[in-house]
């Protein structure tokens, strides 16, 4: 079984995030376990640790459970909102308060807005190669085409075969690195 990680990253109160999010678990394959993660419920402060997450030395509660919970993934989907063509900032210090844990993690990005968060995915991936991760491709919904407005998800046959196509990526990822890790 792949435990796979469904991240909701806006924290917005009018978000719409988690209704993709929902899509996204809804459409996990057999063999996959997905683990819903609400990153407005993980409530992390600004980045408050006093020392580098590269270290490894965790100062603070919400840090350690945040670490933990990764550890338990093989792979993560980062679902995501596009603001100003960049990334939310919630997203970016969840990313930022761990280092190891990311190192060869798989990563799949589904992205939503106007543009179907374009811009934002481009930005997220140099940021995931940065901290180390395995980035696959993902999916994008875009605003008033395959997204309304309150979430509701319309999506077409595309964007439900990219999603098929990213859980099968995803899972030959960590399949992958599962296999290295057991030859060290």
């Amino acid at each position: 079984m792949t435990r796979i990680g469904i991240v909701t990253a806006s924290t917005r109160p009018s978000r719409i995030g988690h209704h993709v999010a929902a899509w996204v678990l809804d459409l996990a394959p057999e063999g996959v376990e997905p683990v819903g993660i609400d990153l407005r419920e993980l409530a992390l402060p600004f980045l408050d640790e006093p020392e580098l997450p590269s270290d490894g030395r965790y100062a603070h509660e919400h840090t350690r459970r945040w670490s933990e919970t990764v550890t338990g993934l093989d792979a993560v989907v980062l679902v995501m909102p596009e603001y100003n063509r960049g990334y939310n900032a919630a997203l970016k210090n969840a990313i930022d308060y761990l280092y190891a844990e990311w190192d060869g993690m798989p990563v799949a990005c589904v992205g939503y807005g106007w543009s179907g968060a374009r811009y934002a995915r481009s930005a997220l991936r140099q940021t995931l190669e940065r901290v180390g991760m395995v980035v696959v491709d993902g999916a994008a919904l875009h605003l008033e085409k395959t997204l309304d407005p309150d979430g509701t998800v319309r999506a077409d046959d595309a964007a439900v075969a990219d999603v098929r196509s990213m859980f099968a990526a995803l899972v030959a990822a960590a399949t992958a690195r599962e296999r290295v890790a057991a030859h060290r």
